[in-house]
């Protein structure tokens, strides 16, 4: 049975869910991850709203600066391009070769 997304996720946010449940079984981990990548869209979702109507730039007192939520939106990416890294889920082109996930190393002194 697949899991219901998490509450008050956005259009976007299901969408995520539901392309990646209705093509894979995760274990219970993975969807704790792709619960909080649907968290993420959500809020880059917001931000970039937020972006849209204030524009990239805002005075302040110190001149023309660059909007809080610019900064804020790069950061959400970045945790949003890790989290799907974690998932591991295959390139949709098969042509392309799929990389091993960076991070993930034996454990040191094992036989």
């Amino acid at each position: 049975m697949k899991p219901k997304p998490p509450p008050g996720c956005t259009a976007v946010g299901r969408r995520l869910w539901n392309a990646v449940l209705d093509e894979y079984e995760l274990d219970t981990h993975e969807v704790a991850v792709l619960r909080e990548a649907v968290r993420t869209v959500d809020q880059i979702e917001q931000l970039q709203a937020v972006v849209k109507d204030d524009g990239p730039m805002q005075n302040s007192p110190q001149g023309r600066r660059v909007h809080p939520a610019v900064s804020e939106l790069r950061q959400q990416r970045i945790v949003l391009a890790r989290l799907l890294a974690a998932l591991n889920i295959p390139a949709e082109d098969a042509s392309r070769p799929v990389r091993a996930p960076r991070g993930v190393y034996g454990i040191r002194g094992s036989a």
